[in-house]
């Protein structure tokens, strides 16, 4: 038998929200749901449907684990850095912040209540976001 699932309630009210889903991931899902109906056919009544997303090639849900092994593995496959998966709950509310997104808006997102701690713990610049600034010591643009 494999790993137990262990599913967790949210830490608080504001955790259990509502949020719209990107177009980009609408349609990266889309794809995903296609490859699994393929799996699910050659697997036969072999696969296990139990209502999860993230599953092997028959229909098991993946622990952390196996989840980190396939997505570095597609991190090295398409070049990428090697990230951990849990940074990227930390990557969206920065891209969103650095896309000029309103800061209660950050929060919201989040999940969080205080927009302070969201841009605390979750609004990291690196050096690509710091370019703008850079910029600043070329001088005014001509023609300003």
């Amino acid at each position: 038998m494999g790993n137990p699932t262990v599913e967790k309630d949210t830490k608080s009210l504001a955790g259990e929200r509502v949020l719209p889903l990107p177009s980009l991931v609408r349609e990266a899902l889309k794809t995903y749901r296609v490859m699994q109906a393929v799996e699910r056919l050659a697997a036969g009544e072999g696969y296990g449907d139990g209502g999860y997303v993230l599953v092997d090639e028959l229909g098991a849900v993946l622990n952390g684990r196996q989840l980190r092994v396939r997505a570095y593995k597609i991190m090295a496959e398409n070049g990428l850095r090697r990230v951990r998966l849990y940074d990227g709950r930390a990557s969206c509310p920065a891209y969103l912040a650095n896309s000029g997104v309103p800061d209660y808006l950050l929060a919201e997102w989040a999940g969080r209540t205080n927009v302070k701690t969201t841009k605390k713990w979750y609004v990291k610049p690196d050096v690509a976001d710091l370019l703008p600034a850079a910029e600043v010591w070329a001088g005014p643009a001509e023609g300003v």
